[in-house]
């Protein structure tokens, strides 16, 4: 367990095995995984998963944000510099009522994180979501003595406040336009992909930003936390009418059908020209935290690490700017980029590894419903029809609508071809690994078909835009 008075190089140093670490005997900080005192603030469900997911796709969800992602603010004259030497996609005609997200790199071109990236005035700045990435800005900032004011709000979970500066909720599904209209006052203004305007709700000002993370017409909508009730409550009451129901975490992290791929694994353990950011970062932040887990194994946490173009962001990256990882980038070869894809998981295999849970053995891993994965960073060998290893799985759950599960995943170069079946290595080497919610089984396979990532079709139309 890392120390609060050691360096992540320290602990780097006195841990034989990173990999090991981390896939054994971690106790994460994400909301999504902690428990007891450090469990999310947002209930699981409000009613139940099955008919939350389902009124994301038919009628209209509420998220409820508020609570599960930190927030940096960056503000002063060296903000808008600042950010850019970080972000591989351009800062171009980034204009005062935009939002972006912010994809940051290693020198040597591995992926630290991204998050969502808002301009509220020429020289401030809100980054929310992806806490190696406030880290990395931090450092950064600091580093490069820029002139800006940084202020941490992290996730309820881990805060000691109790509370937070902003509220922030998602309205998203096919009638959440029409709820949208209907709880604005005065005339709603049309908002473009990734704009965002101050309207009025429930006699309070809020920011709304468009976009289409969950598939059709979304909306996020922000304010100061002291107001968060009242305008919850004041859109939950308006969308009754339109089949609105408030989204609890349990579904909210099944949505993988925006392709997005949350949390890589960061770059950062081994690069040399980051021993500097290693010693600067404390051993008890995200970077020592997060679980691996499933059934792609090595003891090279190198083998973890993944690159823009491997999650779908080769159509963002703009060497117009310096940038952190823009000479490791632009030598990227064809033949390294992975392509990120859906997997749609056979129901047969599905069926054969739930029905062992009701036989003597062999007991395979539990698939739980809705959240598929068991680890919050979790690899799952996938391989081609002739047993090639041909690229990894990652966050897999039950999609209600549909009746499927499906996974995200990265496909080795030349092997992602729409429809092709593959295999999945379902469950961990050994009998399981020493993670307490993991127990003892044996591994098995599960037949998959490729499939396009954003699995859903809006998403891949606003997808191709680009940003």
């Amino acid at each position: 367990m890392a120390s609060n008075n050691e360096s992540l190089q320290e602990f780097i140093d006195r841990t034989p095995n990173l990999v090991d670490y981390l896939y054994n005997e971690v106790k994460p900080l994400h909301s999504s995984r902690a428990t007891g005192q450090k469990a999310a603030s947002v209930p699981p469900v409000f009613s139940n998963w099955r008919d939350e997911q389902t009124a994301g796709a038919e009628t209209a969800v509420l998220l409820h944000q508020s609570h599960n992602m930190p927030e940096l603010y960056v503000k002063g004259p060296g903000a808008f510099d600042l950010l850019k030497s970080i972000a591989i996609n351009s800062f171009e005609n980034f204009s005062l009522d935009r939002a972006k997200q912010l994809i940051a790199c290693t020198p040597s071109g591995h992926l630290i994180g991204d998050c969502i990236l808002f301009r509220n005035g020429a020289d401030s700045f809100a980054l929310v979501s992806g806490a190696p990435v406030h880290n990395w800005v931090e450092f950064q900032a600091q580093k490069g003595g820029y002139d800006v004011e940084l202020v941490r709000d992290e996730s309820s979970n881990l805060n000691p406040t109790g509370t937070r500066l902003q509220y922030r909720f998602e309205l998203a599904g096919p009638n959440a336009r029409a709820i949208f209209d209907r709880v604005v006052e005065g005339a709603t203004p049309e908002i473009p992909f990734f704009r965002t305007r101050t309207v009025r709700i429930g006699g309070h000002d809020v920011l709304a930003l468009r976009h289409g993370m969950t598939g059709s017409f979304s909306v996020e909508i922000s304010g100061p936390f002291a107001e968060e009730e009242a305008v919850r409550s004041f859109i939950l009451e308006a969308g009754k009418d339109f089949g609105l129901k408030p989204l609890g975490m349990t579904a909210y992290y099944t949505n993988l059908q925006s392709g997005w791929m949350a949390y890589p694994v960061p770059g950062i353990f081994t690069d040399p020209e980051l021993d500097d950011y290693r010693k600067y970062l404390p051993a008890t932040t995200y970077e020592t935290n997060f679980e691996l887990g499933g059934s792609y194994l090595t003891s090279d946490i190198r083998d973890y690490y993944s690159t823009p173009f491997d999650h779908g962001y080769g159509n963002v990256i703009k060497f117009d700017h310096d940038f952190h990882g823009r000479e490791a980038l632009e030598r990227v070869p064809e033949e390294a980029k992975r392509t990120k894809v859906t997997l749609v998981w056979n129901r047969d295999d599905v069926q054969r590894v739930m029905m062992s849970q009701f036989e003597s053995g062999p007991r395979y891993k539990a698939i739980d419903l809705p959240i598929v994965n068991f680890a919050w960073s979790q690899f799952d060998e996938v391989r081609s029809a002739q047993g090639e290893l041909i690229g990894v799985s990652r966050h897999a759950a039950y999609q209600n609508p549909l009746g499927d599960i499906i996974s995200l995943a990265l496909i080795n170069h030349g092997h992602a071809t729409i429809g092709s079946e593959v295999a999945i290595t379902w469950g961990e080497p050994g009998g399981g690994s020493r993670k307490s919610q993991v127990e003892r089984h044996e591994q098995t396979t599960i037949r998959a078909r490729i499939a396009s990532a954003p699995y859903d079709p809006e998403v891949q139309r606003i997808a191709k835009r680009g940003q």
